[in-house]
């Protein structure tokens, strides 16, 4: 646990000396069992203490910040409490069920302080600041440019404050785009009607490791168990914050909560009634927002495995090893026919990571989240055909050098002359069967890697 610290910022005070103080002391005793050494005989002993110290001071700081509230009348004191009520009667009883099961093992205590950081972290920079007035006022809707407007700000405005990230929006209809190594985490929120919404968080690695990472002094290269978890929670609290500008948000309770890969995001996405779908580049890497409405459709899809908390662990070791695995080589396909597009996914996806673009401009967002190792273009697209975005792609610096196969249905001398005369990496012919189309893209992969290898050796 040694190396871990998280740090206490000027910019956690909300300007209440009754709440600032409780909330150095919980930091300063997080920090104190971040310190504590897992393998010394008497780590049980310290770690019962320390949690039960850190509980303790949770549970005063709740009780002195919630007669603070009612003493200013603050009108967001019972969704307040509400959300303390939670975390002292359910969240911390869960937890410490699980550290008494497993005898105060190295990963219950890990998920222990991760949960616990993230939910601090959350809390202090979202709910707290609320107290103090930091708030916008509720809007009815979601669909107006106003709200839209209003959502951009706010999220805006949240990273700034929980991260000090200059972030802004780079799409307004974000559509599930890959973007490096990205978390997928969903939270399914309902009321006792059966009315559902759902929220979907995408972070790209990076930024996590780059922004809770660096606050709770952890000193992986990835994404961890215990950083998985403080990132969790700290996503919960930024939801609970956005969730309160929806109508009726106080009868909406997380129903689910879930750890998705990207096919099954991308499934999701395309399933639901997106009320808002924002990328945004923070400069410490890409974050997105999406939330829907699901129960105004009629088709339901159960998507990924829930994590409750007997099994948060075990599913987030699990999603961490299928997710982070050594990335396979990334593949774009570009065609404006779905069927092509899915027959090309299905014959690629188990050897590589398919990407899918239905015309020359989503082809060039895609590549420029995620530069892919080869483009497999379409060159008889209708309004802006393979030679165009082939020209597209070359006259970006970044993307310059991204090699490009032609796929043709015309092989023709006269069509492959124009095909050639573009200097692609390659043409293939839709007539060729899929056995043959997979040979030739392996041919290629396998081409490049032996150059590769001999430069290193020249």
């Amino acid at each position: 646990m040694n190396g871990n610290k998280f740090v206490w910022q000027d910019r956690f005070n909300i300007g209440v000396e009754l709440i600032d103080r409780e909330h150095r002391k919980l930091f300063s005793i997080l920090n104190k069992l971040f310190s504590y050494d897992g393998t010394d005989s008497k780590s049980q002993w310290a770690y019962q203490e320390g949690i039960k110290f850190f509980k303790g001071h949770a549970m005063k700081h709740f009780a002195e910040e919630e007669v603070y509230m009612a003493s200013i009348g603050y009108e967001g004191y019972e969704r307040h409490r509400h959300l303390h009520d939670t975390f002292r009667k359910k969240t911390l009883p869960e937890i410490e069920k699980e550290l008494n099961e497993s005898y105060y093992s190295e990963e219950a205590v890990k998920h222990f302080l991760g949960v616990c950081a993230g939910w601090l972290l959350g809390h202090t920079l979202t709910e707290d600041r609320a107290i103090v007035g930091d708030a916008i006022s509720i809007w009815e809707d979601m669909l107006t440019d106003e709200k839209q407007e209003a959502l951009k700000k706010l999220i805006i405005r949240m990273l700034d404050e929980l991260f000090q990230l200059d972030a802004r929006v780079i799409s307004e209809s974000y559509a599930g785009e890959k973007f490096g190594k990205g978390i997928y985490y969903r939270l399914v929120y309902g009321t006792e009607k059966g009315d559902r919404w759902e929220f979907f968080l995408v972070f790209e690695e990076r930024l996590i490791v780059n922004t809770i990472g660096k606050i709770i002094g952890s000193e992986a290269k990835g994404v961890d168990v215990m950083l998985m978890n403080a990132t969790r929670y700290t996503a919960r609290q930024f939801v609970e914050r956005i969730k309160e500008h929806f109508p009726s948000a106080d009868q909406f309770e997380v129903r689910e909560e879930n750890l998705l890969n990207y096919d099954q995001f991308e499934r999701a996405l395309a399933k639901k009634n997106q009320q808002s779908s924002l990328l945004f580049n923070t400069g410490a890497g890409y974050f997105a927002f999406c939330v829907s409405a699901p129960h105004l459709l009629t088709e339901s899809l159960s998507i990924g495995h829930s994590i409750k908390a007997d099994n948060a662990v075990f599913e987030i070791k699990k999603y961490l090893d299928e997710n982070m695995e050594a990335e396979k080589k990334k593949i774009l396909v570009v065609d404006d026919s779905d069927v092509m597009l899915q027959a090309m996914k299905k014959l690629l996806e188990e050897s590589y990571s398919v990407g899918l673009a239905k015309s020359g401009a989503a082809a060039i967002r895609s590549m420029t989240l995620d530069k892919p190792d080869l483009v497999l273009l379409d060159y008889e697209m209708p309004v802006c055909d393979g030679r165009q975005v082939l020209e597209m792609i070359r006259a970006e610096e970044d993307l310059a050098d991204t090699p490009v196969i032609f796929l043709t249905g015309r092989v023709d001398r006269e069509s492959v002359r124009k095909v050639v005369a573009l200097k692609p990496a390659g043409y293939l012919p839709k007539s060729m069967k899929s056995a043959e189309i997979k040979g030739n893209i392996d041919a290629f992969f396998a081409k490049k890697a032996n150059v590769q290898v001999a430069d290193v050796m020249a």
